[in-house]
């Protein structure tokens, strides 16, 4: 041996010694633990392959272990996220120098390159490969997302099918960002420029290679690309009108006093009992103080309005700190609920050149850049927050000839002067439909509306309008690896100015933060309701990062979120109604003293299959019911059941996959919730009931329409748990200002909720059978399915993210 080696031999077991001083005896090294998956599979593309549907089987098989998963099950049941290719591998001929690409047993892509430039060539390759039918169909109505059109569902002409050609008005809407980038971010921004312009090279290549005759990928796609996904998730706000027709209609029929009351009530905008991500306070009010003079109240069913369905209520973060963990180790399981598509909206990806190591999952054609995953020493994911970054203001309409103005007028008064409306053409849809509208210095004009009788049009502005490419830094920042800190984690995510909740774990800790441009609005508002447009209650700036929520490593060592509110006092969007004393998030509950991962992952697959209604809703019931008889043996008996059920988890599992819900009790509150919400809630409201249903329905429960996947994220779970309570005599925080059920008493209550469950009863025994134990839901109708329909796999109902990652980071 030379002097050399033998040197180097002393050294080595110089540091075994000192490493084995170092671990108590019998102690061994604990691996990290990393995994993921993203149904349906890594290849998104026509004709399907192998690697299209096979983490179906996976995902699936999770769902029946409900809360008893153990560490064999997640590395059986979850792909490895070690920036390892899983088994056999191919490896791909790209044509560039210093790029390869490695793709595994599941199709996923191992990136590895010597430069940055080479690595967003490859990622902009894979992207082509995995996701050119949804880039395809997704180019042009990323431009609308940006353009924000009124009424127009950006992602429903994606899943549609349909086609849109910008102008090119919309278009310089996304070529101003670049020079945006620069102006914001000097040097990193040009460094966005050159990273979007080496994707979209690669996506060219890959395009060219496969003969694939598509238009050119452009810097303008990727930018485009990151606007729409955040269009479909990361908003909030912007129904104020809604609100205020519900207003007037409440005081119109229970009188102006009493119908304020009702509207605080049901619009839940700061319920002390909301379960909440962070327990510290925050505060962003519904009121911004003194007297609400600039917000408006529109008469009674006189707004003429265009609008689009809200952003999805989707996706969960369950994160455990050191001082909570079995093993000391900060614990995560999360991810986002992108609902089950074929193509699946993101695409999974592992990353390694100069500055980047990371894996987890990107945009299709939007960059390259990760957009939840991980790096060697952290990890991080997002749920939509909801937040309040977008109002709609009342402009009171005008004739430059002093004549009344109708709702056809085209000018509005702005600072004292009577302007004309902007018009705007974003495009040409279908080929055949010109998308034209009217704009405000506000923004796109969405209808009308009249107050007192006086016409007012409705214009909605949005806090990022033109400025989507800024969010992309926080990405950039994520995947190179600098939010190495809480501290630098929460300025990263700050930069992001869609509205969502991060999470973040580390080697050392665990942490929260919400993100969003959100405004600070002046004195004398109600952000319930709209805004005057006239110029005097404008926006004064955004809040500060240290006035969002943020958290690190919280007093009992839990961050859980399913789309919940996100602190004490801070008012999330005027279209949130359902924050209020039950929320879905409370079913991630019987957490051990001390957690395993394993721990985490049971927890959230037992609630993925659990019924809000029956675990967190039907027990304050069940008492109520409990003070008188049944009307008959049926309707005790469906009760019963139902108590069963929910003493035993209230899971809606198909265990045996024989079409069926396994426990009737499912089938019996399923018959009978909107019964019971509608006799609660009928006393004090009368025909009101119904219009509360349009602006918040009774129930999000999996068979609905229009639910695939994601379920009870919102319904009238609070407004029946906080009324039976306060009737109960419970200790109840923030009582309701109206008494609803039995309008406060608590015999004619009981006889309603009975009356409900008898009919619902009834027509199961003439649907079913008069055996109430052999009644059952039907669970063909909660399968999830992957629209738009490409591929014909199904797999059972499940309320978990559609992306997840299984993170245990070793404590140093």
């Amino acid at each position: 041996m030379r002097r050399k080696d033998a040197g180097r031999t002393r050294f080595a077991l110089l540091c075994v010694f000192l490493l084995g001083l170092a671990i108590p005896a019998g102690a061994t090294a604990r691996p990290d633990i990393a995994r993921y998956i993203l149904p349906p599979g890594a290849f998104g593309g026509l004709p399907t392959t192998a690697n299209s549907t096979d983490q179906i089987p996976l995902y699936d098989a999770l769902t029946p272990l409900g809360g008893n998963v153990g560490l064999g099950d997640i590395n059986r049941l979850f792909i490895p996220e070690n920036f390892k290719p899983v088994g056999a591998t191919t490896t791909e001929d790209t044509g560039r120098a210093g790029l390869t690409i490695i793709r595994d047993r599941y199709g996923i892509p191992h990136i590895r390159a010597k430069t940055r430039a080479a690595a967003m060539f490859g990622s902009g390759w894979v992207s082509a490969e995995d996701r050119s039918l949804l880039m395809q169909l997704g180019r042009g109505p990323a431009r609308l997302a940006v353009a924000d059109p009124p009424g127009i569902n950006a992602f429903g002409l994606v899943t549609s099918g349909r086609s849109f050609v910008p102008s090119a008005a919309a278009e310089r809407l996304i070529t101003r960002q670049k020079a945006l980038l620069v102006r914001e971010y000097g040097a990193k921004g040009r460094q966005m420029l050159r990273d979007f312009a080496a994707f979209a090279a690669g996506v060219n290549a890959a395009w060219e290679a496969a003969g694939v005759n598509n238009p050119p990928w452009t810097v303008n796609d990727v930018i485009a690309t990151n606007a729409f996904i955040g269009s479909i998730f990361g908003y909030g706000g912007g129904q104020e009108v809604r609100n205020s027709d519900f207003l007037a209609k409440l005081q119109a029929g229970l009188g102006a006093r009493r119908g304020g009351r009702a509207f605080t009530d049901l619009m839940e905008a700061n319920d002390p009992e909301a379960p909440t991500t962070t327990r510290r306070r925050f505060s962003y009010p519904r009121f911004t103080g003194g007297p609400v003079r600039g917000s408006l109240v529109i008469d009674p069913g006189s707004a003429q309005l265009i609008t689009a369905p809200p952003p999805p209520q989707a996706s969960n973060f369950l994160t455990v700190a050191p001082g909570r963990s079995v093993s000391g180790d900060p614990l995560a399981v999360m991810g986002p609920q992108l609902g089950y598509f074929y193509p699946e909206i993101v695409y999974q990806a592992d990353i390694r050149a100069p500055g980047i190591r990371a894996q987890g999952v990107s945009v299709p054609g939007g960059g390259g850049y990760i957009l939840i995953g991980r790096t060697p020493n952290y990890a991080w994911s997002l749920t939509t927050a909801e937040q309040d970054v977008r109002d709609q203001y009342l402009e009171r309409l005008c004739n430059p000839d002093g004549s009344s103005p109708t709702r056809e007028s085209t000018h509005y008064l702005h600072r004292g002067r009577c302007r004309p409306m902007g018009t705007f053409n974003a495009g040409v849809i279908d080929g055949s439909t010109q998308l034209t509208y009217r704009t405000t210095v506000h923004g796109p004009v969405q209808g009308t509306a009249t107050v007192d009788g006086r016409v007012y049009a409705i214009a909605r502005k949005r806090a990022n309008f033109g400025e989507e490419a800024l969010s992309i830094a926080a990405l950039k920042g994520m995947t190179e690896g600098n939010a190495r800190t809480p501290g630098r984690f929460w300025r990263i995510a700050n930069q992001f100015d869609f509205s969502f909740n991060w999470a973040y774990a580390s080697r050392r800790h665990t942490a929260f933060f919400s993100s969003g441009k959100l405004p600070v609005r002046p004195r004398g508002l109600d952000r319930m309701l709209p805004t005057l447009g006239t110029g005097a209650y404008e926006w004064r700036g955004f809040l500060s990062r240290l006035r969002h929520p943020h958290d690190v490593d919280p007093p009992g060592g839990l961050f859980l979120n399913w789309n919940n509110k996100s602190a004490p006092g801070f008012m999330h969007g005027d279209e949130v109604r359902s924050f209020g004393a039950v929320h879905r998030v409370e079913m991630f509950d019987a957490f051990p003293r001390r957690a395993g991962i394993e721990d985490v992952v049971s927890v959230m697959n037992r609630a993925a299959t659990e019924d809000v209604r029956a675990t967190e809703v039907w027990p304050v019931i069940a008492r109520v019911l409990r003070g008188g008889p049944a009307p008959d043996p049926l309707t005790g008996q469906a009760a019963t059941l139902v108590s069963e059920w929910s003493a035993d988890g209230g899971s809606r599992l198909d265990s045996d996959l024989d079409g069926s819900v396994d426990d009737p009790g499912a089938a019996v509150i399923d018959a009978a919730w909107n019964r019971i919400a509608d006799a609660v809630m009928q006393p004090a409201l009368g025909p009101l009931t119904a219009d509360l249903a349009v602006v918040i329905g009774r129930d999000s429960a999996p068979y609905l329409p229009g639910v695939n996947g994601s379920a009870f994220g919102s319904g009238w779970y609070g407004y029946v748990d906080k009324d039976l309570r306060t009737l109960l005599g419970d200790r109840v925080e923030g009582r309701f200002k109206l008494r609803y059920c039995g309008a406060g008493a608590l015999t004619a209550c009981r006889d309603s909720i009975w009356a409900a469950l008898q009919a619902a009863a009834a027509e199961l025994a003439a649907a079913q059978g008069p055996d109430p134990s052999l009644w059952r839901s039907d669970a063909t109708l909660d399968r999830i399915n992957f629209q738009p329909g490409l591929i014909p796999n199904t797999m059972r109902w499940t309320n978990r993210p559609t992306f997840q990652q299984v993170i245990r980071f070793n404590r140093p």
